[in-house]
C-alpha cells in the first residue's frame, strides 16, 4: 500500500501541460508529457524520474518537431527521431534505476573528440545523466544537435520515395489437368 501512495506522489509532481522551454533564446513549446510515459516514471525513483522529464525537455528544445515513442522493456524508454520512423531516431532516453542514459541511435558516427561519449558498439553511444548537475552540461546539447544534423543529413541523402503502384490486375488462370 506504501509504494502505491508514493506512486501517486510522483503523478502528481509531473510537469505541466505545455510547458515553455529555451532554445537559443527562443521560447519553444514543449508538448506535455504522455498518460503513459507518466505511468511509467511513477514506478520509479521519484529523483530519476524528474531527471528524465528535465532532459526530455532538453531534447525537445532542441528539436520542437521531434516525434516522441513511449515504451517499456527492461527499462522506461523514449524516442525522437524527425519522421516518426523507428529507423530515424537520432536519440533516445533510457530510464535505469539510478540513473538516466541520453543514448544516440548512431552515436558512433558523430564527432567526439574529447571521448565523452559512452558505449564499445558498432553504432550506438550515450551520456549517463545521474544527477542535475548534469542537465547543465553543454555537451548534452551540443551532442543532441550534432544527432539532429546528422539525421537530417542522411535524410537528405535518402532516394525519395516513388509513387506506390496499384496492384496487377488478376489474370485468368488456366484449369490444372486432372
Amino acid at each position: 500500500m506504501r509504494a502505491r501512495q508514493r506512486s501517486k506522489k510522483r503523478v502528481q509532481t509531473a510537469p505541466q501541460a505545455g510547458r515553455t522551454g529555451r532554445n537559443n533564446g527562443r521560447a519553444t513549446e514543449v508538448p506535455a508529457p504522455t498518460e503513459q510515459l507518466i505511468g511509467y516514471l511513477a514506478e520509479i525513483d521519484l529523483r530519476v524520474g524528474e531527471l528524465a522529464l528535465a532532459l526530455r525537455e532538453i531534447v525537445f528544445d532542441e528539436a520542437p518537431g521531434a516525434n516522441e515513442c513511449v515504451y517499456k522493456s527492461y527499462v522506461v524508454c523514449t524516442t525522437y527521431s524527425l519522421t516518426g520512423r523507428y529507423v530515424d531516431v537520432f536519440c533516445h532516453i533510457a530510464v535505469y534505476p539510478r540513473h538516466v542514459n541520453l543514448g544516440f541511435n548512431r552515436g558512433a558516427e558523430l564527432e567526439d573528440p574529447e571521448g565523452l561519449l559512452i558505449g564499445s558498439g558498432k553504432i550506438i553511444r550515450h551520456l549517463k545523466v545521474a544527477g542535475p548537475d548534469d542537465l547543465r552540461k553543454p555537451q548534452l546539447r551540443r551532442f543532441i544537435r550534432a544527432a539532429i544534423k546528422h539525421s537530417k543529413a542522411n535524410l537528405a541523402e535518402r532516394p525519395p520515395k516513388l509513387p506506390r503502384r496499384s496492384a496487377p490486375k488478376a489474370t485468368a488462370r488456366k484449369p490444372r489437368p486432372r
